[in-house]
């Protein structure tokens, strides 16, 4: 005879709440994991919070801007079209199509967190980053419950955020005295290279890194810096379809 519902929905909630314990091992192990990419976040805030700050943004502007959007690539890809007055809707959706990856991010972490509160998983959605997800989709690739799961993601993406926001507000607060010949744009492209390189785990990527620098070096100089909303969404399309394809090719082979 099968277990009423309740009682099901109660061991679950039970698991999962042993699951979710903290975990002293677990979070050593996830910021052992994380712990290498923390310079390289360190000076992608710092190069980003000047660049807030040199685009002509207010010192509470800029840091009100870095503790609600947490997200560089957003921040960068705004900032020349705030400076050149630009439409703001086409702010927004500059800032939203360069930031659909954690529609996918969210996607993939929600299989392993889907029974906390949706407080703590909006939390944990706001304070996730690239990296963060992707070392911890790769310590644990199976939606399964596992003990440590939640310490594990909790080490990586804790540090991150601080570490994010002390580089950024170094930055705010040293905008305005740093010499333009010091060449930070250069130094903020080495910066988030340095990030995303380990980030290259497929052809699918690769594929859709090539057509998106490819895409926005043709499309420069459009206004409003639209070439690189181009570059983004050609970028993501290569991608979902060079993965489309090589999923189908296996289906064939299987078949």
């Amino acid at each position: 005879m099968s277990h009423p519902p309740s009682l099901d929905a109660a061991s679950t909630h039970v698991s999962h709440k042993e699951f979710d314990a903290p975990d002293a091992a677990a979070w050593k192990a996830g910021f052992a994991a994380g712990a290498p990419t923390l310079f390289g976040i360190v000076a992608w805030g710092l190069v980003v919070g000047i660049a807030m700050v040199k685009t002509g943004l207010s010192v509470p502007q800029a840091l009100g801007m870095t503790l609600l959007v947490f997200a560089g690539s957003a921040q960068l890809a705004s900032l020349p079209l705030i400076a050149a007055h630009a439409p703001i809707w086409v702010v927004l959706v500059t800032a939203l199509v360069v930031n659909l990856r954690f529609v996918i991010f969210s996607a993939l972490l929600a299989p392993h967190f889907a029974h906390l509160p949706w407080k703590s998983r909006f939390f944990l959605g706001y304070i996730s980053g690239d990296m963060t997800v992707a070392l911890f989709l790769q310590r644990f690739p199976s939606p399964v419950p596992q003990p440590g799961k939640l310490s594990y993601l909790k080490a990586l993406v804790y540090p991150n955020w601080a570490a994010w926001q002390i580089g950024s507000v170094i930055g705010i607060f040293l905008g305005s005295t740093v010499p333009p010949e010091w060449g930070l744009g250069f130094a903020g492209t080495l910066a988030i290279l340095c990030i995303t390189v380990p980030m290259v785990t497929n052809k699918a990527v690769l594929a859709g890194i090539v057509v998106a620098g490819a895409v926005s070096v043709l499309a420069f100089g459009w206004p409003y810096k639209l070439g690189l909303l181009a570059a983004v969404v050609a970028g993501m399309l290569t991608a979902m379809a060079v993965e489309g394809a090589a999923e189908r090719f296996k289906t064939g082979i299987k078949a």
